[in-house]
């Protein structure tokens, strides 16, 4: 009966013959938000030293646009006395914190993610086992489309519990690690200085941040390799794999043509030499 009469109560306040405006203002607020979020992706797409910040500055307006439509359509629409609002509003906020409880805490902490940063649109990320560029940052979820190119939607709630590692923290560039594995008795310095060389002249690389190369000696399987490690920054975190394909091809032909073998050609060639020597007598 009381819900009756709640329901009852609200329907009474509602101005009918505004209904049509308020549907034409959501609808010209929409469509002006759709031509908007356009042209700032086209233009992030033409300056890309901007991309980031123009991809912050439309979630933001998203967030700015659908608050400001809540508003001038429930002002529109809604004649309620001051007393009567107060109390109104307590009621339906009760009702829809109890109905829309997961719903409310991912819009919460949308709003959250905006202004602590932790990552922003156009980073790439590392969450629960997925790894790739956010997209969007929406109302109630983050989408992020990952390097084989699927989309991840994530509800915003989760990124206030758990971990989340940012490749690039808000910058264009990012560092970029591919280890080589050669055989432990290999020439490692000549290694070293090919997979140096390789990264300065990758067409991808940033060279206004420092590329460096770190030789170890690892367990693996059965036997001992050299691993060189190098870590170098590309200039735009989308190219990526594309770094890392470049730099790996060209390091692979110049250690074949320096005849540096991999793990697995040395001790084939070990194994080989072993069989095809005849024993001392």
């Amino acid at each position: 009966m009381n819900e009756d009469i709640d329901v009852q109560q609200i329907i009474q306040f509602i101005r009918w013959d505004q209904v049509p405006t308020a549907f034409f203002v959501v609808l010209v607020g929409w469509m002006g938000f759709v031509v908007l979020g356009r042209t700032l992706d086209n233009l992030g797409e033409r300056f890309t030293d901007r991309r980031l910040v123009l991809k912050k500055s439309k979630a933001l307006l998203r967030f700015v646009l659908y608050a400001a439509l809540a508003i001038l359509v429930a002002t529109s629409l809604l004649d309620i006395p001051t007393q009567a609002m107060f109390a109104l509003a307590g009621t339906i906020g009760l009702a829809l914190g109890f109905a829309f409880k997961d719903l409310l805490a991912s819009l919460m902490a949308g709003v959250i993610l905006l202004f602590d940063e932790p990552f922003q649109v156009g980073d790439r990320i590392s969450f629960g086992g997925n790894y790739g560029e956010v997209t969007e940052i929406g109302l109630r979820s983050v989408r992020l489309v990952t390097l084989d190119d699927n989309l991840v939607t994530i509800p915003n709630s989760q990124f206030l519990t758990d971990s989340v590692a940012s490749a690039n923290a808000g910058a264009l560039d990012c560092m970029v690690v591919v280890p080589f594995f050669i055989g432990a008795a290999e020439k490692f310095s000549v290694a070293r200085r090919i997979v140096a060389e390789a990264a300065a002249t990758s067409r991808y690389v940033y060279l206004q941040k420092p590329i460096v190369t770190l030789v170890s000696d690892e367990f693996m399987g059965e036997r001992f390799v050299t691993v060189i490690r190098l870590k170098a920054y590309v200039f735009d975190a989308r190219y990526e794999k594309a770094f890392a394909s470049d730099v790996t091809e060209r390091v692979k032909r110049a250690l074949a043509d320096a005849d540096i073998h991999t793990p697995d050609r040395q001790y084939r060639d070990l194994e080989l030499n072993r069989r095809e020597t005849p024993p001392e007598v």
